[in-house]
């Protein structure tokens, strides 16, 4: 058995391919369906965000279950395979076990370190897993995942301060508010930067995202993917009094929010603050809309000063997190490569316990005479001999680390032991003295 990783991030493909392939769209529940119909896939767990697509599977061959999930995502999403191969990328085994910790952790997020990428790695695994996707490997590499993400985040407190400037607004934005649940949010620009921190906003659970853009269908086209709703672009300076927050994100040459809009749109709201990010090059808002009290204005340099400390102070944490992940890797891959010895332990125990069985009935006439109790000691006696004398060889063989050695044990203790046989009759065994040998022992321990 392999772990087996397909998909494509905000690393390796653009924002509207990442749209196209996104499994929500028809639904994770079908997408599971339709991989677990394809005998190259024994266990699968899809994880979907809005920057990441991911199989996570157990397999036979990576090689076919390649080229079968790329078959698979181009057919399921509409998207030509020669348009999609490019941006997939495929992991294996300890890669993949690496990938997924540093997922969970938050290590290879958009913005390094976000919280909200561990609740949706549970919720990708809890869905397989009801839905019977899943199996014995996957249901431990994801639960040792979410340990790994945890101890990740709490050992480095990697998630503290925002590396990002859409996510430096949220935080400034949650030092001013609190919570921003049922806010009033208004967003001027429909580009990237504004999509992403209108990301970030609905993932407070804001209460409701206007849009305006002077091509009112690109307002639409945003306003569909957060969420929110398109707001004319006439209407702008209006909306400015019922927002609690504005995000100011276009390519004009000029300011488009006056410090006169920012003072009518006050006078009704009493002592209600208003939180503008202008993160406009040239700058969309008049900067003495800032001198207004209870307006609190940050610019794209005011963002990026917050950006570049949190870096600097994070880069050593990133370092410390990074051996972490190598540490869970290792304990994990130690696990994954002990189950390949499995099937040789129980093959092994089953053949000495047959042994031991066959013995004890040819030795029935002899030990017909002896009392319950002493046949019931006899019994425990010859099952603790053979967990004896097989204690050190399963210990050594499941804790041995190469995989080529492993392979090499159970080829040699498969023709050492004849386990792949049926257990013959074996003579060599006197049992007329190995009879009275238990028999004395059993009577010994029992007077």
């Amino acid at each position: 058995m392999n772990l087996f990783l397909l998909g494509a991030s905000h690393h390796s493909a653009p924002i509207d391919l990442r749209e196209r392939i996104d499994f929500t769209r028809r639904g994770v529940p079908e997408a599971l369906g339709e991989i677990g119909r394809r005998t190259a896939v024994h266990e699968a767990v899809v994880l979907s965000t809005c920057n990441r697509s991911e199989i996570y599977t157990v397999c036979d061959n990576p090689r076919h279950a390649g080229q079968t999930l790329t078959a698979f995502m181009s057919g399921f999403h509409d998207v030509p395979e020669s348009e999609l191969a490019p941006h997939l990328y495929a992991r294996h085994d300890a890669d993949v076990v690496r990938h997924l910790f540093r997922v969970a952790a938050g290590l290879d997020s958009l913005v390094v370190g976000e919280p909200q990428i561990l609740g949706q790695v549970k919720d990708a695994f809890t869905d397989a897993a009801r839905q019977g996707h899943t199996g014995t490997v996957l249901n431990r590499l994801f639960p040792w995942s979410f340990t790994a993400g945890k101890r990740v985040r709490t050992a480095t407190g990697l998630g503290e301060g925002a590396v990002s400037v859409s996510y430096a607004a949220i935080a400034l934005a949650r030092k001013i508010f609190g919570k921003l649940e049922n806010l009033h949010v208004l967003l001027v620009g429909a580009g990237e930067m504004a999509e992403l921190t209108a990301t970030h906003l609905r993932a407070q659970q804001v209460r409701e995202i206007g849009v305006a853009n002077r091509t009112s269908s690109h307002a639409e086209a945003l306003a569909g993917r957060v969420g929110g709703t398109a707001v004319p672009w006439e209407r702008v300076a209006n909306e400015l009094g019922a927002c609690d927050i504005v995000v100011a994100a276009t390519g004009s040459a000029s300011p488009i929010i006056t410090r006169a809009d920012v003072d009518a749109a006050l006078r009704p709201r009493l002592d209600r603050p208003l939180f503008i990010i202008d993160i406009g090059v040239p700058r969309d808002v008049d900067p003495a809309a800032g001198d207004i009290e209870q307006v609190f204005l940050y610019n794209i340099d005011d963002l990026r000063s917050i950006v570049q400390e949190n870096l600097a102070r994070r880069q050593s944490r990133l370092d410390r997190a990074e051996l972490m992940i190598d540490d869970e890797v290792n304990r994990f891959m130690a696990w994954l490569r002990s189950r390949a010895a499995v099937p040789t332990v129980i093959a092994l125990r089953e053949r000495f316990e047959a042994v031991r069985q066959a013995e004890l009935a040819r030795l029935q006439p002899k030990l017909a005479g002896l009392s319950p109790a002493a046949r019931a000691r006899v019994e425990e006696v010859t099952r603790l001999l053979v967990e004896k004398l097989l204690s050190s060889p399963t210990e050594r063989l499941k804790a041995t680390a190469d995989e080529e050695d492993v392979a090499a044990y159970a080829e040699m203790l498969n023709h050492l032991f004849k386990l792949s046989e049926r257990p013959q009759d074996d003579r060599e065994t006197e049992p007329e003295a190995a009879a009275e040998a238990l028999a004395a022992f059993s009577r010994d321990r029992t007077r």
